[in-house]
C-alpha cells in the first residue's frame, strides 16, 4: 500500500526534474536551435539544392545555366519531388546538431561577455557569433559534404555517367566511399578552411545583426517583439550575412567536390581556387546561385529563428513553479 501511494509521487517528482532539466537556458536554446534547423532546411529544401547545382558549375558545364524558374522546372522534369527533397535528409540529419551547438555555444559564450545588466556590445555578439559557427561547424563537417555530393549525384549533369547517376548510394555509403577512397578521415573535412573562413564572419553577423535588428523593432515598454517582428529580423539579418560572405560558400562546395569523379576541379588552394574562377568565369562566378540563395535566405531565416524562439520559450516555460514543487 504504502508503495503504490510512493509511486506517484515519485512519477510527479521525475517529471518535474525533466521539466527542470529542459527549462535551464542552455538546454532549451541547444533544443531550440536543432528544431530551427530542420524547420529552416525543409521549407527552403528545393531553392538550396538549386543553389549548390548553380554554384558547382564552371565555364563548359552549363546544364544548370537557366533562370530560378527553369532550374525548379527542370529539376521536377528529371527527377520528380525527390529532386526537390535531394539530400534534405542528410541537411536535417546534420543541420539539427549543427543548428543546436550553434545557438547552444552562442548562449555559452555570450556568459562571458555580459554585462551585469545582462547586454553586450556589437563587437561581443560579432565574436560569440563567430565562435559559435566554427564549433558548430567542426562538429558535423562530414555531413554537410556528404550532403553537397548526394545534391549533385542525380543531376543531370554530362560529367556524370549514367552509372553513377542510376547506382545513388545514401548518406552513410557516400560516407564510407569518400573516407576509403580519397584519403581517411581528411577526404570527410575536405574544404573545411573556405568553410570557417566564411561561416565566422557568417554567424557573427547573422548573431548581430538579428539581435539589433529585433532590439530596435522591439516597441518601448515590450520586453520582446511580436512574431512578425521577429521574422522581419530574422529575414535582414539572413539576406544581411549571406550577402557579405557568399563568396567563401561558392568556395567551400567546390572544394567538397575537388576529388569527385568527372566533377572534380582540382585546386590546388584557396588562392589558386580564387584565382581560376575570376580568370574563366569571371567575377560572377563568386556569385554563382546568389539569387536562389537570396530567395531561400527570408523565409529560411525568418522561419529558423522565429522557431528557436517559440520552442524556446516554451521549454522555457516548462520551469516548475513553486506551488508544482
Amino acid at each position: 500500500m504504502a508503495q503504490a501511494i510512493q509511486q506517484p509521487s515519485t512519477y510527479g517528482s521525475r517529471v518535474t526534474q525533466l521539466r527542470d532539466t529542459f527549462s535551464q537556458p542552455v538546454v532549451a536554446a541547444f533544443c531550440a536551435g536543432g528544431v530551427a534547423g530542420a524547420v529552416s532546411r525543409t521549407v527552403v529544401s528545393p531553392l538550396e539544392r538549386l543553389k549548390i547545382l548553380f554554384q558547382i558549375q564552371s565555364a563548359g558545364r552549363e546544364e544548370y545555366k537557366l533562370s530560378v524558374g527553369k532550374g525548379l522546372l527542370k529539376m521536377w522534369r528529371d527527377e520528380g519531388w525527390r529532386g526537390f527533397m535531394r539530400g534534405n535528409g542528410t541537411n536535417c540529419i546534420r543541420i539539427v546538431p549543427y543548428s543546436a551547438v550553434q545557438f547552444g555555444s552562442y548562449n555559452i559564450y555570450k556568459r562571458f561577455f555580459e554585462n551585469s545588466a545582462g547586454d553586450m556590445s556589437s563587437i561581443s555578439r560579432l565574436v560569440c557569433g563567430g565562435a559559435a559557427g566554427i564549433t558548430s561547424v567542426f562538429c558535423t563537417y562530414p555531413l554537410d559534404i556528404v550532403r553537397t555530393r548526394l545534391s549533385i549525384q542525380s543531376a543531370s549533369f554530362a560529367a556524370l555517367t549514367k552509372a553513377q547517376q542510376s547506382k545513388l548510394p545514401g548518406m552513410w555509403a557516400t560516407m564510407v566511399i569518400m573516407y576509403k577512397t580519397e584519403g581517411g578521415i581528411l577526404a570527410l573535412y575536405r574544404g573545411i578552411i573556405p568553410t570557417v573562413a566564411g561561416v565566422a564572419p557568417y554567424v557573427g553577423l547573422n548573431f548581430m545583426t538579428y539581435e539589433l535588428v529585433r532590439k530596435y523593432l522591439t516597441p518601448e515598454g515590450d520586453e520582446n517583439p511580436n512574431n512578425a517582428r521577429k521574422l522581419i529580423a530574422g529575414a535582414v539579418s539572413g539576406a544581411v550575412a549571406q550577402t557579405c560572405t557568399y563568396p567563401f560558400d561558392v568556395l567551400r562546395r567546390r572544394f567538397q567536390i575537388n576529388t569527385m569523379t568527372g566533377m572534380g576541379y582540382q585546386y590546388k588552394s584557396i588562392f589558386d581556387a580564387i584565382r581560376v574562377i575570376i580568370a574563366q568565369e569571371g567575377l560572377r562566378g563568386m556569385y554563382k546561385g546568389i539569387v536562389p540563395n537570396l530567395l531561400k535566405v527570408a523565409p529560411s531565416m525568418a522561419s529558423s529563428w522565429l522557431s528557436f524562439e517559440m520552442t524556446r520559450d516554451f521549454l522555457l516555460g516548462l520551469r516548475p513553479k513553486v506551488t508544482d514543487l
